[in-house]
């Protein structure tokens, strides 16, 4: 490789990102892992308070790790009462064997604190800040990049791409259908239509002139050698570590992407009303046909479920998010996983 675009963007010593996991699977020491093994790694935000994000960025700071931060942007009400309701008596006999009342739930919208984590980035700030869900209002992007950060959104087509552009972003995130865990559209009601990785990379760099991470179905270093030669700056993976040593993801989670009962994986809204791609299981199979679109609410409906589900051991009542390389996540050390993808590059 020449040239190295990737380390006006990110600094690393290879195009290897590790990807904002949220929900506990990044953990700092994956983050740590992925770095020092030449790549370069993100701190998931969404879901968390800031003062668990604050820790986190003190325990990487400690040991001069580098990272970015991904944020979930908030969104408009997508559901109403009654369809909310509807669905919580549905599933409502999922909670039971955990003593859960999910038809008495209550419906929760929340913007996941989004003005307290842009003010700790302004006064903690970090290399990178990346927008998944759509596009930080401009006084965010404007105070985040007075700090010194630079700032990326995820786009799932050349349009998102070209708004975000537009708005002054210093890079992009092109993920793919094939990726794992939420489609970061931003328009879940009106998505653009499935489109592979590679050619979304290589549209988007094209449409936009900006610098792009390519992210979703990398199986091994092949995919890797291919999203760059098509013109991504790096290579976002997120299921290829969620089975390794420094890995946040629960028993139930790494037992499932290598049971050989799991054939194929599904995007779904069942768990969270926002379409996400995850192993197909039975909840998926009994709901997505009447799940309606609501997150976060149907997030915030689901989570004690699956966070139950999860420590007891049924995979057919978690999330299981993974994208279409799953079957080639291992487990061991993420720096092998790292060592494997870029060499030789």
């Amino acid at each position: 490789m020449t040239g190295e675009p990737w380390l006006g963007l990110l600094g690393s010593a290879t195009p290897l990102v590790g990807a904002p996991m949220a929900g506990g699977a990044t953990t700092p020491a994956l983050v740590r892992a992925v770095t020092a093994a030449g790549g370069f790694g993100f701190v998931p935000a969404g879901y968390r308070t800031p003062d668990a994000v604050a820790a986190d960025l003190a325990d990487l700071r400690a040991t001069g790790t580098p990272c970015g931060v991904n944020l979930f942007v908030p969104g408009p009400r997508e559901i109403d009462e009654e369809t909310f309701r509807r669905y919580a008596r549905e599933i409502a006999v999922e909670g039971e064997p955990y003593g859960l009342d999910l038809a008495g739930a209550p419906m929760v919208h929340d913007d996941d604190r989004w003005a307290d984590k842009i003010d700790l980035l302004t006064r903690e700030p970090v290399p990178v800040v990346s927008f998944t869900f759509g596009l930080p209002d401009p006084a965010a992007l404007a105070a985040l990049r007075r700090a010194g950060s630079r700032v990326l959104v995820t786009v799932t087509s050349v349009d998102e791409a070209r708004a975000a552009r537009d708005l002054g972003v210093d890079g992009l995130v092109a993920q793919g259908t094939e990726a794992g865990g939420h489609s970061g559209t931003h328009t879940p009601r009106r998505p653009a239509p499935p489109t592979s990785t590679l050619p979304l990379a290589r549209d988007v760099a094209a449409a936009t002139g900006l610098p792009v991470l390519a992210a979703g179905g990398v199986a091994g270093p092949a995919d890797v050698r291919d999203l760059l030669a098509a013109g991504a700056a790096a290579v976002a993976v997120g299921t290829l570590l969620l089975r390794t040593d420094e890995s946040g993801a629960s028993r139930t989670h790494r037992d499932a992407l290598a049971d050989p009962a799991r054939t194929g994986t599904v995007l779904t809204r069942a768990f969270t009303g926002r379409p996400a791609r995850g192993l197909r299981n039975a909840f998926i199979d009994r709901y997505e046909p009447t799940a309606p679109l609501g997150y976060p609410e149907l997030h915030h409906l689901t989570r004690g479920l699956r966070a139950a589900a999860a420590a007891a051991g049924h995979p057919d009542r978690v999330h299981l998010w993974a994208g279409t390389g799953y079957r080639h996540a291992t487990t061991g050390p993420a720096a092998t996983v790292v060592d494997r993808l870029t060499t030789p590059l």
